[in-house]
């Protein structure tokens, strides 16, 4: 059999494995680290440093060991690989540490698929050189050929698998293809291990070319690692503001791929000038996109990132090609391109969160394109340094991409609808917060102090003392949470004392309707929220009724206090765990409405904030109805400037039918907008988010 065939079938399987597996392992863990994007990012951090890993080893035994020795190394390892499978995640990794559980997420996925993902990462650049060695031809196309079969498994990620298989079935098939994997990988080593040492050392000789200098190795990296941080800020970019899902993770991810794809294959792909002028005009509307942040419908803000991202790393991935060096020295240049990833994804992944306040890494990211770009045109100029055409390009595109940075933010601050002082600015693993303190310019009620998490208002609270108890935004006494507090019947009627129970701090806006003897629960995984929520709103310490909070992930501590028979009895449960838009898709499962219910009284109320600008949640919302046997109704109340109130969407689901017959609960319920969508259930092991998506 032809040795291309050989090659051409165990890299295309390898890469396919090698990018199924990260959405794969993505979902299965998000929901023990509370659903945050930072989950992913994470992942992505561990999956560009083993793939540097598997470059370096690729790299190291293709330079220093012979033919059988290689093999031999190369086998043996393949083998040893094989008692990862199956690859399920084991449940003791789930933890209540909320700080920074980036160590634990890196160290589970290492324990979970390390050795695997390793050796799938060497398959590109060892086999290459295994097949340009056995037949003296450039090896460049094979590594295209594994860029095809990486986009091939992340469009078929959440267009195929995920809506089609549950978790568990999709974590079986893929260790069978791993293990067919190893079959092949057996077979080419063991070709490879009959070849002549004397014809290996012939293709090896440098007859190919000369060697990098020390500035095309440092330009090597900086491309590579601008390609990377486009590719998980433009990520950031999305999941913050709807969900951290696999089509989201995908998108970013096939266009980075399919770049790499469209560059590696021919140099004709990438004309210079042609990207320069795109790259401008991306700069440009990422610029406008920034601008007008939740102006824009979810379509508009896929097109426009996604453009941009393409833009940007073409023009990466295209000045990659156009400086790599001879043949005989592809092990160093992708060993440099894993390094460049690998830093990339550092510098997005830990060190922004550090050391940035906000999510600045996208506009650095731009920036940074840019002026490589600019780098890159003048060192393969030919005119003796004088700058060529396609340079001023880049220095008009760099001017751009400064002038829209500074704009951006003039502009922002000088929005007369956005008169404001941020009084304190704060990110860590879970998002960006910000307290901010503005003149409310749609009533007559004085200053108010607010939280913002991304883009989106979590609430407020009146700096006059005489309304800073006020109910407002999404909690006002017309809400559904508002109406399930003031009308259930034990306080309506007997005055008991009500155990509420809320998922999701905010600023504690709930805890103004707290009477004395009332027990007010919130469950919070963001400690940035708690401290935030005492130094700077009162509604807690000012509230009458018994107010603690839970640090950690709502389902996991919940969970636990089941464990230990020790079930809350709510009256009512608040549920409203929104970051941003983004929405932690594990607490609307099948298996979290039974935890929410273990914690219900039989005749509680199970409330769900369901307002979201990109997702149509009811049906889910249904779903969580259907599976517990209990009645569900909505309720939508309208804004009211006056009262500090936001237009808001509560579902209730409960079996309380004295208060589900009240007239006031009747008529909210009548005034509300109709939801016709179908049933969707949910499950920890199935669920897909094209199934809420609301492009418009």
């Amino acid at each position: 059999m032809r040795p291309m065939l050989r090659y051409a079938l165990t890299i295309f399987l390898g890469a396919f494995l090698l990018f199924q597996v990260q959405p794969l392992i993505g979902k299965f863990i998000l929901p023990w680290f509370g659903g945050s994007p930072a989950v992913w990012t994470t992942c992505m951090l561990f999956f560009q440093v083993v793939l540097l890993a598997g470059y370096s080893y690729a790299h190291w035994v293709a330079s220093r060991l012979s033919p059988r020795a290689l093999a031999t190394c190369h086998a043996g390892l393949l083998l040893i690989s094989l008692v990862f499978l199956p690859i399920a995640p084991d449940p003791a990794w789930k933890t209540t540490e909320v700080e920074m559980p980036i160590a634990r997420i890196l160290a589970l996925l290492g324990a979970t698929i390390g050795l695997p993902y390793l050796l799938l990462s060497t398959t590109g650049p060892l086999l290459q050189e295994s097949f340009r060695r056995e037949t003296g031809q450039p090896p460049y196309r094979l590594y295209s050929l594994s860029n095809v079969g990486s986009l091939l498994a992340l469009l078929s990620y959440p267009f195929l698998f995920e809506p089609e298989l549950t978790l568990n079935t999709q974590i079986m098939a893929w260790s069978w293809a791993y293990a067919t994997f190893v079959a092949l990988g057996l077979w080419c080593s063991f070709a490879f291990s009959r070849l002549p040492d004397e014809r290996a050392a012939l293709a090896a000789e440098p007859t190919d070319g000369p060697a990098p200098k020390w500035r095309d190795i440092v330009l090597w990296l900086s491309l590579a690692a601008c390609g990377s941080i486009m590719l998980l800020a433009t990520t950031n970019q999305l999941c913050q503001e709807v969900s951290s899902v696999p089509f989201l993770w995908v998108v970013p991810l096939a266009i980075y791929l399919f770049s790499f794809i469209i560059c590696f294959d021919h140099e004709r792909w990438y004309h210079r000038s042609t990207f320069l002028v795109a790259l401008a005009v991306a700069v440009l509307l990422a610029g406008y996109a920034l601008y007008r942040g939740n102006g824009l419908k979810l379509w508009q803000q896929l097109v426009i990132y996604s453009l941009t991202l393409f833009a940007c790393v073409m023009v990466c991935h295209g000045e990659l090609v156009r400086a790599r060096p001879a043949p005989r020295f592809a092990t160093l240049f992708y060993l440099m391109v894993a390094a460049g990833g690998a830093l990339g994804g550092i510098s997005v992944a830990i060190v922004a969160p550090l050391v940035l306040h906000d999510f600045w890494e996208y506009h650095i990211g731009l920036v940074l394109t840019v002026a490589l770009a600019f780098i890159a045109t003048l060192s393969s100029s030919e005119t003796g340094g004088r700058l060529p055409r396609a340079g001023w390009v880049a220095a008009g595109g760099l001017a751009v991409a400064i002038g829209l940075a500074l704009g951006w933010s003039v502009g922002t601050h000088d929005n007369p609808d956005y008169d404001e002082e941020n009084i304190e600015t704060t990110r860590n693993f879970y998002g960006v917060l910000r307290v901010n303190r503005e003149a409310n310019i749609f009533d007559d009620n004085g200053p108010k102090r607010e939280l913002i998490h991304g883009r989106i208002q979590h609430g407020f609270q009146y700096l006059d003392p005489d309304k800073s108890r006020l109910a407002t935004t999404y909690y006002g006494p017309p809400s559904g949470v508002g109406l399930a507090i003031m009308h259930h019947p034990r306080r309506a009627q007997t005055g008991e004392p009500l155990r509420i129970g809320v998922v999701g701090l905010g600023c504690g806006t709930l805890a103004t309707y707290g009477r004395k003897g009332d027990t007010v629960r919130f469950y919070e995984i963001n400690p940035a929220v708690v401290r935030i929520s005492d130094e700077y709103f009162s509604y807690r310490r000012d509230s009458a009724a018994e107010v603690n909070v839970v640090l950690g992930d709502a389902r996991i501590e919940m969970e636990r206090e089941l464990a230990q028979q020790q079930s809350q009895q709510f009256d009512i449960l608040a549920v409203d765990a929104f970051s941003s838009d983004s929405i932690p898709m594990h607490l609307l499962t099948e298996q979290c409405a039974h935890v929410f219910a273990g914690h219900l009284k039989p005749d509680g109320i199970l409330c769900i904030h369901i307002s979201n600008r990109f997702l149509e949640l009811s049906g889910v919302v249904k779903g969580v109805a259907e599976t517990l046997g209990r009645p569900c109704i909505f309720i939508d109340s309208k804004r009211d400037s006056e009262l500090g109130l936001d237009v808001a969407s509560w579902a209730l689901v409960t079996t309380n039918g004295e208060f589900l017959g009240k007239s006031e609960i009747k008529d909210a319920e009548a005034d509300s907008d109709k939801r016709p969508q179908p049933t969707i259930l949910w499950t920890d092991d199935y669920g897909s988010l094209w199934q809420v998506l609301d492009f418009q």
